[in-house]
């Protein structure tokens, strides 16, 4: 998985060309036939981009990861408990009988989270999985190398951090609870969740402050 790879892991969610794609252009065309021949049903198709779109994603990680940031009691029964916590706040809902599993990033510690087996994660808190965490080298190199693969991301980790890979499976998921940034003690919780990427629950990223936003 080359440097060159990496610059490219965030373009699927920082902004979309006016002119769609060739995929989504023959997806498009798929879907037309499709509902012509009576194969599928567009009102069953609108309902499933809809919760998609509203239900699960990276909106409510993010809104989990904001609510620990500033309320300690939450971020302590998060730890304890990852699957009860977030269903508390409205969000969750796994159906496979898995449980959620939080690891916090400090000073000390860096989390980042794979599956080496094939790509389980936590669907209803981050949406559907980059193709970068389904890809066999992320897969095998964040195990062997993670502090080179973070480093392609752009996440450079020192030597007196520890890094801890958690690898999720069929019964665990895991969420990692990113460090929050300094000079956002004057953010509301809504504020702070906007900041908060799928990529930092991942563990791949840090959250970054705004930029130009500057505290006394």
């Amino acid at each position: 998985m080359s440097g060159s790879e990496h610059h490219d892991h965030d373009h699927d969610h920082d902004g979309h060309s006016d002119v769609p794609s060739d995929v989504a252009l023959r997806a498009k065309a798929l879907f037309s036939l499709l509902a012509d021949k009576g194969l599928v049903d567009p009102d069953g198709v609108d309902r499933i981009v809809e919760a998609y779109e509203h239900r699960v994603g990276p909106h409510l990680g993010a809104k989990v990861v904001a609510r620990a940031w500033v309320e300690d009691a939450y971020r302590e029964s998060l730890l304890v408990d990852g699957t009860a916590a977030v269903q508390a706040l409205g969000v969750g809902g796994w159906r496979d009988g898995s449980r959620l599993v939080v690891v916090e990033n400090s000073a000390e510690v860096h989390n980042v989270v794979v599956c080496t087996l094939c790509s389980c994660y936590p669907l209803a808190l981050l949406g559907v999985p980059p193709v970068w965490y389904k890809s066999a080298p992320y897969r095998s190199r964040v195990v062997m190398d993670p502090r080179g693969v973070l480093a392609e991301f752009g996440t450079h980790v020192g030597p007196e951090v520890e890094v801890r890979v958690w690898d999720s499976n069929s019964e665990v998921r895991y969420l990692v609870l990113p460090e929050r940034p300094l000079g956002t003690e004057h953010l509301g919780e809504q504020e702070l969740a906007a900041l908060v990427g799928r990529n930092a629950m991942i563990g791949v990223e840090r959250v970054a402050a705004p930029v130009g936003d500057v505290t006394d």
